[in-house]
């Protein structure tokens, strides 16, 4: 079971989750629980050392490979070193900071979706159900475009876009699955202007939630890792499960003053990395270094956590 999946789990059986208490309370219970370990990323860490190392270790290669196919003569290809390891490192930097474990390489998936890359490179556009008369079409471009997050951008700098997911605000279905616990493997295919990055889909989810930003501590740097992207303000932070069902939620989030922060609160489509989802988006504000605290109400159990944002300059 991933880390903050456990953790979650002990704290509802504990009855630590609740929508009820201040800052000092659960924290409180938290160390009692013995919980603040390096998993969960402690709050009361006043450096956020082990969460700035491992951001700044994994982000200080950002190099995309060269691409060795061609459009032209529509041969994939492959994409080289050190792109595939450096977009792999980020998608397990990310899981990382949401408690779920890492995800290994799947060479039928990478061919998979060398070939749907090929594909959205030579047509120019993308799309998850390509037709026959698409540029460089085939059978396996084709298969990997059905189970890909597919961006018109080289694969390292994919994986950031993928998680603000700027113009999916009512899926937000990239960050959705890159964060689910049930992926074990990808596929890395790019070239050098699009990108195909295939998952597996093993039904299975383990109790609880995954949040985005998470419990625990989160580097500013990920609220805007790239200055063409966007924010995640902006786009919206995230709450997605199987086990909960969020229809009915009303989100609460406050400061470490208690100050209740105006938010915009969404359903996300169901099947994208959960059958659950809901969008929330700060109002007239944006997460500056310190904690914050969201509660989630109306469902069953109710949500409650802190992350803190810290500064990894």
């Amino acid at each position: 079971m991933p880390r903050l999946a456990a953790l979650q789990a002990v704290l509802l059986a504990a009855g630590c989750l609740s929508n009820s208490g201040g800052f000092g309370s659960d924290r409180a219970a938290r160390d009692d629980a013995g919980l603040l370990d390096g998993g969960a990323r402690d709050l009361d860490a006043s450096s956020g050392e082990s969460v700035c190392e491992r951001w700044l270790a994994d982000r200080a290669d950002l190099a995309e490979g060269a691409w060795s196919g061609s459009a032209a003569s529509c041969d994939p290809g492959e994409i080289l070193e050190p792109g595939p390891e450096n977009a792999l490192r980020l998608v397990n930097l990310y899981r990382y900071l949401a408690g779920l474990a890492p995800v290994i390489r799947d060479p039928a998936l990478d061919a998979a979706a060398q070939a749907c890359a090929l594909m959205m490179h030579a047509e120019g556009r993308l799309s998850h159900d390509p037709t026959t008369d698409w540029a460089c079409y085939s059978a396996q471009g084709a298969d990997g475009a059905a189970r890909s997050l597919e961006d018109l951008a080289p694969v390292v700098a994919a994986i950031d876009v993928y998680m603000i997911d700027p113009g999916n605000e009512t899926t937000l279905g990239h960050r959705r699955n890159i964060l689910s616990q049930w992926l074990q493997a990808v596929g890395i295919g790019s070239t050098d202007r699009a990108s195909c990055l295939s998952t597996d889909i093993p039904s299975q989810w383990i109790e609880g939630f995954i949040a985005w930003p998470p419990p625990g501590q989160f580097p500013m740097e990920a609220i805007e890792p790239l200055p063409w992207l966007g924010s995640l303000d902006d786009v919206g932070w995230s709450i997605q499960t199987t086990t909960i069902d969020l229809a009915a939620a009303e989100v609460t989030v406050r400061n470490a003053q208690d100050d209740v922060l105006p938010v915009e609160v969404w359903q996300l489509e169901p099947g994208y990395g959960s059958s659950y989802a809901i969008a929330i988006r700060p109002t007239g504000w944006s997460m500056q270094p310190g904690t914050y605290r969201v509660d989630v109400a109306g469902v069953d159990p109710p949500i409650a956590y802190e992350f803190q944002v810290v500064d990894c300059r």
